[in-house]
């Protein structure tokens, strides 16, 4: 197993400074990470390091909250795509979903699935909020409007990923599964593996890799 391909090694603190990203971006070449997950502002600057290379650039929509409409987040896809990301994570409706307002929920993916059509989209729909039924509902939905992962959370709601979500999410949705929140360790890694995650969010990929 190529471990550090299944990792998306990420960074999106607010606080993160330029030095930061540039670390982020070459740990992720020397070790052959899937992608660098950075926030929006990133992209430009990261697209630019990476060129040439096998790194993706992964960036956020409607991050973290999910609470904006779905021009905001397909023209937030829109923008990324063109500034060289290619792979999107964007964050749900939860509030809607919550609502039952599932046209609402699967208006936003299919907004951002059309503004970044031949691109790897992820959605994440923050399991520490929902009920077993809401995220089979959001995994649902997210497959039938043509995502290519559902992942678990963004790491900001205090959170994270454990293996009863990602084995319910994969049956539920029928799409790949990205884990991602409170990773830190390859002991933790290996299981979100075991349990059918294709795809690792985590700011700890160094120490997975070296563990």
């Amino acid at each position: 197993m190529n471990l550090a391909k299944y990792i998306d090694h990420t960074m999106l603190k607010a606080c993160a400074a330029q030095a930061d990203i540039e670390l982020l971006c070459k740990e992720a070449l020397q070790y052959g990470f899937a992608s660098v997950c950075v926030n929006p502002f990133w992209v430009p600057f990261c697209a630019r390091l990476l060129k040439g290379g096998d790194v993706k650039v992964c960036t956020v929509v409607g991050f973290p909250l999910g609470a904006c409409g779905a021009a905001a987040k397909a023209f937030e896809a829109d923008l990324a795509v063109k500034e060289g990301a290619e792979e999107i994570d964007m964050v749900i409706n939860i509030g809607a979903l919550k609502s039952g307002l599932t046209d609402i929920v699967g208006g936003d993916i299919k907004a951002v699935r059309e503004a970044c059509a031949g691109k790897i989209l992820k959605v994440i729909i923050e399991t520490s909020y929902l009920t077993d039924a809401e995220k089979e509902t959001a995994c649902k939905i997210a497959a039938a409007q043509g995502a290519d992962f559902v992942k678990t959370s963004t790491g900001f709601s205090g959170g994270g990923a454990t293996e009863e979500d990602v084995k319910l999410m994969l049956k539920a949705g029928g799409i790949k599964v990205k884990a991602s929140g409170g990773i830190k360790t390859r002991a933790a890694a290996l299981k979100m593996i075991n349990a059918g995650a294709a795809r690792l969010g985590t700011s700890s990929g160094v120490k997975i890799i070296e563990d």
